[in-house]
Parts: structure tokens; sequence; C-alpha cells
């Protein structure tokens, strides 16, 4: 029995690490996500290629490629993972209690403020579940990087490879303090906007130019001289509220600080076009619990989140109207 064990032990034997090689791109980044040493993921892989008795990869010093061999192979060896995923995810569906390690990767502001805080709720009603989030503005690859789920901000290409979830919709708003608009006035239409300091945005997803709408639909790009330029959203409120200009701002971001009177409105009937918000993970026959949980969890956060400034203060100082 033992020696039928040892047999199939050696079968699987560096086949994940194989996997996680090709999917790497490098040995180096293979033994990071494995907690491995280089050496130890190099003599897997060897050992692996001496008992099928091929070359799986073309190795170089600065690069890797699969050969006829290994291309073949590695799709074999997808396609006995998805099933062994779907073998696990059907066993776990079963369980009422989402377990495991949850890998989540959320952009950077929204992860902050609203993403992160709404799945790491999770761990108080879950013991067994582990939530590791990473948030950054990178766009990661849900399959290759191994990650659960991925919140996304904009229009989502085409893929069959991924299941995606509206959570909501992201409108753009001008904002600036009032001590800023007490100094330099309140601009009354765009093109006022011209003489105002800007604070821009320049991180991943921005566009040339503030395109807005009017109340009729009718669409105008402002090149707003700009004295800030910064690459987080969270650091625009941040030189907003200290008066550097005026800025550029997702509904979501800029609502908690109207309400507090940190930054007002500025012409708040003009804005951009919306932006959806979706929710992804990989396409299986069956969906992990830890995934479900963190995906209602989600949905659940977003109401309380997209509220645009309901019950606001008026952006025009009393017995004032915005563009007088």
């Amino acid at each position: 029995m033992k020696a039928q064990s040892k047999v199939v032990t050696d079968r699987f034997d560096g086949i994940q690490t194989f996997l996680q090689v090709v999917e790497s791109g490098s040995l180096t980044l293979a033994a990071e996500r494995l907690n491995l040493t280089r050496s130890a993921v190099g003599k897997a892989l060897a050992r692996l290629e001496a008992r099928l008795g091929v070359r799986l990869l073309q190795r170089t010093t600065r690069s890797q490629s699969l050969t006829e061999e290994g291309q073949a192979y590695y799709e074999h060896c997808l396609r006995a993972r998805s099933e062994l995923e779907t073998a696990e995810s059907g066993l776990e569906s079963g369980r009422r209690e989402p377990r495991g390690r949850l890998r989540a990767s959320v952009p950077l502001a929204f992860g902050h403020h609203h993403a992160a805080p709404a799945l790491l709720g999770l761990i108080d009603r879950y013991p067994q579940l582990q939530v590791d989030v990473s948030i950054s503005d990178r766009t990661v690859d849900l399959l290759q990087d191994g990650y659960d789920l991925a919140v996304r901000i904009g229009e989502l290409p085409d893929s069959d490879r991924l299941v995606a979830r509206r959570l909501g919709e992201q409108t753009i708003v001008l904002a600036a303090a009032p001590a800023y608009l007490a100094r330099f006035g309140r601009p009354a239409d765009v093109a006022a906007l011209a003489q105002h300091r800007g604070i821009d945005y320049c991180g991943p997803g921005r566009s040339q130019g503030w395109a807005l709408r009017d109340p009729q639909g009718h669409l105008q790009t402002v090149q707003l001289p700009w004295r800030a330029r910064l690459d987080d959203l969270q650091a625009v409120a941040d030189a907003a509220i200290a008066g550097a200009g005026v800025a550029w701002l997702p509904n979501w971001l800029l609502a908690r600080y109207v309400q507090s009177g940190q930054l007002e409105r500025v012409l708040a009937d003009h804005r951009a076009a919306p932006m959806p918000i979706h929710v992804l993970w990989p396409r299986s026959h069956h969906m992990p619990a830890k995934t479900r949980c963190a995906v209602d969890a989600l949905i659940a956060a977003m109401p309380a989140c997209m509220e645009e400034c309901r019950g606001c203060p008026s952006p025009a100082t009393p017995g004032q109207t915005e563009g007088s």
C-alpha cells in the first residue's frame, strides 16, 4: 500500500510547480508565490522533466518558453486542475461555512474606503476564513496571479474566463474647498474654470481633459490649468481640502467631504459620463463559498457608498445661487 501511495505521489510531484513556473513567467516569481527557494523550484522542475523524459521548458538567463511537448503537457495539466477545482468547489458548496484563504484585488482609494472594509467584515462572521486583500490600482490577472476576485472601475474587456457582477456606477463631480472658493470665487460656468487652479489626477484610467455633460446632455471638454498633479485619488481629495484648487472626484469619495463641509461641489449640474463598477471572479462550474460570501458582502455595501451627497448642504452660500 505504501509503495502504491509513493507511485501516486511521484506522478504528481512537480506539477503544481510546473504550472506556477509557466503562469508566473519565471522561476524566481514562481518561487516567491510557492514560498520556496529558486533552487527548490528548479530541482522540482528538473525531476518532473526527468520522469517524463522530455524537456518542458526552454530556459535562458533572460527568458523561458514552453517546448512543443511542454505546451501539450501544460494544456493537459490545466484541464486536470480545472476538474479538481470543480470537484473541490462541489464539495465546498455543501458546506455552509466559508473557509480558507480569500485573495482579493481592489482599487486603491475605492478599496480603502469601501471594498476592503466590506471584505474585512467577513472575518468576524466566518472564523475559518482568511481575507487577503491587495489594495492597488494595478490590474491583476486573476487566474495567473491566483486571485479569487477583483473589483474594477470602468468598462470591461470581453472574457470567457471570468464572471462579472455589476456593483454600481461611478460619476465624477467637480469640487473645491470653501476657503478656495472664498478666495478665488465660484466659477459661473464651464468656461470660467479656465481661470481656476486645477488638481489633476494622473493615475490609471485617466483621460485627457475633463469631459463634462450639462443638464441638457451637451458634452464639453475642459482643459483646466493644473497646479498640482497626483496619481492617487485620496491625495487629490486631500489637496482639494487643503485649498490647492478645483478637483475632479468620484461620487463615492466626494460625498463624505461635502457632508462634513470640507468640500463644496462646483458646477454641480455638470458631471462626467458614469463608469460601471464590477466585481469579477474566475468562471467555474461551482462558485466557492468564500467567493460567494465576498461578492454578497460587496453587493450589500454598495448602496451606502453610492449615495451621491443626499442631504448635503447647497454648494452656494446663503442668498447666492451658483453662477451669480
